[in-house]
């Protein structure tokens, strides 16, 4: 047992005085329970260690130490400095083994974070550092032997009575007089001790004051010294919640006492059996739960009427409530875990920061010394002078100091070496909770991807039941299109893609119908079918990416990361087609643009003030573009918004810049993608020169747009040869795919994709040109082939057309399909078809031409 007789420090207004206490460590609670004399049974008071630290100074003298809790600070004194010493140790000691028990997750926890966090926990398990010797246990100052000697005596017989506990002295009094076999015999006692016996976890201080009296030896009088020695034992056992000490009971001899430790190893695996039980209960309630799950999937599947796959609709969405209300209580479990990192935070500071003065001070002393030192030596080497200047006296003196100071060198080593395993401890032990933090992050990302994927099952239900509505009763129909305006309102929750990738520093963002960029996460689209559409999406797209964050978007991130100076490499091509993380996207994309635009010095502001001076003939189209550009970001959906007039500004530069082409509708929305990338008007003008003068053929463009009318008959040829099935059926259907594709390509996929695909495809697009362009218009029709070869009207396909962008759930999957299952993807292919198809769309405008001509020269013959 870790007991024993500390001095406390007790404050009351400008009075401090030292008040010896009884302190016993209960390993249950980690508390330090401290009593007036080891012959209480009830404590006046206890200190919470488990996040508590503690510190010597060798200035306060010796024995002293403290122990300081987020609450207060507990000063205390031990007899000496090898008790002090092992005090520390011991607390050190037990403070670990409580938080690293505490540090596992309770039987029943989800599977996915118990296997890891177990690992984890044992890592940081590592061998204690020789900071400082074990130091030998004190017998005759800590232990239960310590409770048969006498409390320290007080020069005031009633300084160490609590005037703030009274009612606990009392008790403790009486127990005393009575001695323990009278007061626990006796039933009819007035005292009920009971209830007494648990006590808060952060009881009030202890404010005692100094009393001027003599009354507390009276106390004593009654009760023999054998008798108090057996009522220790047994107080001692009572308190703990222990069933003793074999030694102990066979140095006894008494048959009661081995009958009383028996008992109570009887009640200690009568506990064990019980909790046993409850893990039984558990399992078994898990099992059932999962076969309700498979009846309720039957029942659905076997029902006969939609009366009642309603019901087991509404039966889902109880179940989604429950999902919700357990993340909340996660995260507020997370929260708590993270005030308790910040304290911890705060200690560490604490420590560092009286370490650095240490060591100053101490550097300071030695200085003293070696002047000192210095300072004996050269009087020393003159014995004349020595013999006129010193005396005896004096001499004697500086021997005295140097060997205090020698003393003070070895107090403040002692401290050191004691700080600097405090300081390693608390490292461990703020490891431990982050580990534990980021695996709790890790449990609620995945109970947060899978409450999205419930509600993504339940709204294509009810999207399938929109479908059956005309076939409906109308009670039924007006319940289902109730039904789907509620789940319309929902709110769509974003992911902290920062919280569980780069050292999981923050934990998950609130919800937020904006992504990073302003892009709405649900886009508000006039059709109710469309708009739960798009909530399907932004639910699948969101489950995606947490379930891919700690296996894909983790390693990439670490590998982005790791990446200092850019320079042309494969590697680096390989990552730009993996998608740039939003933090390093802004300076990749300035990169991208530098090495192929080279800036004019003054160039943009020379641009802007001739656009001030000279009104371009393209003001009026581009002024009745800016309303219409991207209308589903929160940047420019108003006319107030802060982008327009960015936006206006650099369209007005670049219609300067390029004369040839001046403006085309289309370049206001590449211009507004750079602007919420780049931020710097400036530069969103330069890159949008580098899509249409280094990225894009000549003549993309221009009025008549020829080159990208080529672009579309290349494109036609590619998906004959990639998706021969596919392009077949579009024929069957007389199907002209490039009414869907033109806009593709002329905008790169600007207002097709969503936000988070859409900048994926714009990294590579800028890296690599209108390749990318090919390959993922190929791989959005492979992406949906199967659906589209299942509807045989071409007006359904058409309509189909229209959205199908919007069904593509898997970012990854897309890239995979546009960048491997394509290959190979010559660009030299790509050149040669250009130049074909330009020749013969030439040829066929030349003959139009021509055609034209000779129509109006027959007409101007013919007269009016």
């Amino acid at each position: 047992k870790l007991c024993g007789y500390l001095n406390k420090l007790g404050i009351k207004g400008p009075i401090k005085t030292w008040k010896s206490r009884w302190f016993f460590y209960d390993e249950n609670k980690c508390h330090l329970l401290y009593y007036r004399t080891a012959q209480d049974i009830n404590p006046l008071g206890s200190i919470d260690l488990s996040s508590a630290s503690f510190d010597c100074k060798a200035e306060n003298g010796e024995g002293v130490f403290e122990i300081r809790t987020p609450s207060r600070v507990f000063t205390l004194k031990a007899i000496s400095k090898q008790a002090m010493m092992y005090w520390l140790q011991q607390l050190q000691m037990r403070r670990w083994e409580f938080c690293n028990a505490q540090s596992r997750f309770p039987v029943g926890s989800s599977q996915l974070v118990n296997e890891p966090l177990t690992g984890r926990t044992s890592r940081y398990v590592v061998d204690n550092e020789d900071f400082l010797p074990p130091v030998k246990t004190p017998t005759e100052a800590v232990g239960l032997k310590a409770a048969s000697l006498p409390a320290p005596q007080t020069s005031t017989a009633l300084q160490n009575i609590s005037l703030k506990h009274p009612w606990t002295e009392i008790q403790n009094t009486v127990y005393n007089i009575c001695g323990s076999k009278q007061l626990w015999g006796n039933n009819g006692n007035v005292f009920s001790f009971s209830e007494f016996q648990e006590h808060p976890e952060n009881p009030d201080e202890e404010q005692e004051a100094e009393v001027e009296a003599g009354c507390a030896g009276a106390f004593k009088e009654g009760i023999p010294e054998d008798g108090r020695m057996n009522w220790v034992r047994k107080a001692r056992w009572m308190n703990s919640g222990l069933p003793g000490l074999p030694e102990e009971v066979s140095r006894e001899g008494n048959p009661m006492d081995k009958v009383s430790v028996l008992q109570q190893q009887i009640l200690t695996l009568t506990e064990e059996v019980k909790s046993q039980k409850e893990l039984v209960k558990l399992l078994h309630k898990a099992l059932e739960a999962a076969q309700q799950e498979k009846r309720v999937s039957s029942m659905y599947l076997t029902a006969a009427e939609d009366k009642d796959r309603l019901e087991l609709v509404r039966h889902k969405v109880r179940q989604i409530a429950d999902l919700t209300s357990r993340l909340e209580a996660l995260e507020q479990e997370k929260k708590e875990l993270e005030q308790i990192l910040t304290l911890r935070d705060s200690h560490i500071r604490e420590l560092k920061e009286h370490v650095q003065l240490l060591m100053e001070k101490n550097h300071a002393k030695e200085e003293v010394i070696m002047a000192l030192t210095e300072q004996m030596a050269r009087e020393l080497s003159d014995p004349l002078q020595e013999a006129n200047t010193i005396t005896a006296e004096t001499l004697y003196k500086q021997q005295e100091e140097i060997e205090h100071l020698k003393d003070d060198i070895d107090a403040y080593k002692t401290q050191n070496q004691f700080l600097n395993s405090e300081i390693h401890q608390v490292t461990r032990l703020w490891m431990s909770v982050a580990e534990n933090e980021k695996a709790l992050l890790m449990k609620c990302a995945c109970l947060q991807a899978r409450n999205c994927q419930m509600e993504s099952k339940y709204l294509t239900v009810l999207r399938k039941l929109q479908e059956a509505v005309p076939g409906l009763p109308s009670s039924h129909a007006e319940l289902v299109r109730n039904l789907i305006q509620e789940a319309l309102q929902w709110d769509v929750k974003e992911e902290a893609e920062e919280a569980l990738s780069f050292e999981l520093t923050s934990a998950l963002c609130p919800s937020s119908e904006y992504d990073e960029y302003g892009f709405m996460t649900v886009p508000d689209y006039e059709v109710e079918d469309w708009k739960l559409l798009a909530k399907i999406q932004a639910l699948e797209i969101k489950s995606n990416n947490l379930r891919s964050q700690e296996v894909v978007e983790k390693p990439l991130r670490d590998r982005w990361n790791s990446i200092g100076e850019l320079s042309p490499s494969a590697e680096l091509k390989s990552l730009i087609r993996s998608g740039i993380p939003v933090e390093h996207r802004q300076r990749v994309w300035r990169w991208i643009v530098s090495r192929h635009c080279s800036r004019l010095p003054d160039h943009y502001q020379r641009l802007l003030r001739q656009s001030k001076s000279t009104e371009h003939p393209a003001c009026r189209q581009i002024e009745l573009d800016l309303p219409r550009t991207l209308t589903n970001n929160k940047h420019f959906s108003s006319p107030t918004s802060q982008l327009i007039p960015k936006l206006r500004r650099v369209l007005l530069a670049f219609s300067w810049h390029n004369p040839a082409i001046g403006y085309c509708q289309g370049l206001n929305r590449l211009a507004a993608v750079a602007l919420l990338v780049l931020e710097d008007e400036e530069s969103a003008f330069w890159c949008l020169v580098h899509i249409v003068e280094n990225l894009m053929p000549t003549d993309y463009y221009s009025d008549t747009l020829i080159t990208s009318q080529v672009d579309q008959r290349v494109f036609k040829d590619f998906l004959s040869e990639k998706l021969p099935r596919l392009m077949a059926h579009f024929e069957q259907y007389r199907i002209d795919v490039s009414l869907i594709t033109f806009n593709w390509f002329l905008v790169a996929f600007v207002d097709s994709l969503v936000s988070d695909i859409l900048l994926r495809v714009w990294d590579a697009f800028l890296y690599e040109g209108t390749k990318v362009i090919f390959r993922y218009a190929l791989a959005i029709f492979k992406y949906n082939e199967e659906e589209i070869l299942r509807i045989h009207d071409s007006v359904e396909i058409y309509q189909y057309l229209r959205f199908f962008t919007r069904m593509i759930m898997d970012g990854r999957k897309l890239m995979n399909i546009a960048f491997n299952d394509l290959n190979p993807f010559p660009m030299k292919v790509l050149r040669n078809r250009r130049s074909m198809h330009r020749e013969e769309l030439e040829a066929e405008l030349c003959e139009l031409e021509q055609i034209k001509a000779a129509y109006v020269k027959e007409r101007a013959e013919q007269g009016p």
